[in-house]
């Protein structure tokens, strides 16, 4: 099975979407509203339906682009969403993307793409962030298997793959999970180095 934007794009297109919660989920929210500065440029990618992106914008972060490359999802942001900000909402293959940001926020993508991507995640989010740039969010806490997506992984394997270049701020079973997810996500801050 190849990963690839039609394959994606038909998972949009048949409702095959079972990770989308339909509302930003509460560690994202409760993260997103201790952030002082909204003026950080902020990156969401293989973002989905992006509620974090709407409620980024609704919250008065002007900032924030999208990244995914299927239609469906950056289509259904812009039903919901002032067209002012359709150019923040970009179509394109995450690897291939060159800008830098202040934050980028990880939810249900890196579990989403092939595990033998991980090591060049990593190596993409550090050259997609401004120095002392964070990655923060939530990376799904169950047995990495080859049946996916999502696909899982654990803590020790994180921090192996994560630990030479980024500094790990936080990295703990998050709490405060919706219901579905209670006690198979962990929430994180790494701070590039």
């Amino acid at each position: 099975m190849k990963l690839n934007s039609d394959y994606w794009e038909n998972r949009y297109k048949t409702n095959e979407i079972s990770w989308d919660a339909g509302t930003i989920t509460t560690p994202l929210k409760e993260y997103i509203d201790q952030i002082e500065d909204k003026s950080i440029k902020i990156l969401i990618p293989g973002a989905g339906n992006s509620y974090e992106f709407e409620y980024l914008i609704n919250n008065g972060f002007p900032n924030v682009y999208v990244l995914d490359f299927a239609q469906s999802p950056l289509d259904n942001i812009k039903e919901r969403v002032s067209n002012s900000y359709e150019n923040q909402l970009i179509k394109s293959d995450f690897f291939e993307h060159d800008a830098t940001y202040d934050l980028i926020l990880e939810q249900t993508f890196f579990c989403a793409i092939d595990p033998s991507l991980r090591e060049n995640y990593v190596a993409k989010m550090k050259s997609l962030l401004n120095s002392n740039g964070k990655i923060a969010g939530l990376l799904f806490q169950f047995p990495l298997t080859e049946v996916g997506p999502p696909f899982g992984g654990s803590k020790s394997e994180y921090l192996a793959l994560f630990e030479n270049d980024f500094e790990v701020k936080t990295l703990e079973t998050a709490y405060n999970s919706i219901k579905p997810r209670q006690g198979n996500e962990l929430f994180f801050i790494f701070t590039k180095k």
